[in-house]
C-alpha cells in the first residue's frame, strides 16, 4: 500500500484522536472526486434491501469501481463523507470500509445522519475524494 503521494496528520496538535478515521490528510497530485455512491447494481437494482452490510458491501463496490475508472484506488482516497439514515449503522459501515483501507493510514471522513436518501430503501450513500499522483514525465 504505496502512499507516498498522501500524508496523514492523525491528530494536530491540540486536537482530540479521532476514533477510526483521520483529521488531515494531504497530498500532491491529480484530484478525483467520486459522486456519492448507493446500493445500486450495474442495472440500477437495490442490493441489500433492508440489510445495511450488504448495501455497504455495494456501495463499496461502486466506489472501488468509480476509482479505478479515474486511475486510482482506495490507497488513494483523501476524504469519505457517510450519509446514512440511520447514525447508529456507523460501526456497521465503518467494518466495511476497513475491508478497503489501511487501517493505519485511514481517510479524513464526515458522518452525517439524514431524514432521507433518493430512495426510501437506501441507507447509505458515500461519497469519495482521492489524490492520485501524477505520472513521471
Amino acid at each position: 500500500m504505496k502512499q507516498s503521494h498522501l500524508t496523514h496528520i492523525p491528530a494536530p496538535e491540540g486536537v482530540a484522536p479521532g476514533g477510526g478515521y483521520t483529521h488531515v490528510v494531504t497530498g500532491s497530485g491529480r484530484l478525483v472526486a467520486v459522486s456519492g455512491q448507493v446500493a445500486l447494481d450495474e442495472d440500477g437494482k437495490l442490493v441489500g434491501e433492508g440489510d445495511p452490510e450488504a448495501q455497504a458491501r455495494q456501495v463499496f463496490e461502486n466506489l472501488r469501481r468509480c476509482l479505478a475508472a479515474a486511475g486510482a484506488t482506495f490507497d488513494d482516497v483523501v476524504k469519505f463523507t457517510f450519509f446514512t439514515t440511520d447514525i447508529g449503522l456507523l460501526p456497521v459501515i465503518r467494518t466495511v470500509r476497513d475491508t478497503h483501507v489501511d487501517v493505519a493510514r485511514r481517510p479524513a471522513s464526515t458522518a452525517v445522519q439524514v431524514a432521507a436518501l433518493f430512495r426510501p430503501e437506501l441507507v447509505l450513500e458515500v461519497e469519495a475524494l482521492a489524490i492520485v499522483p501524477e505520472p513521471p514525465r
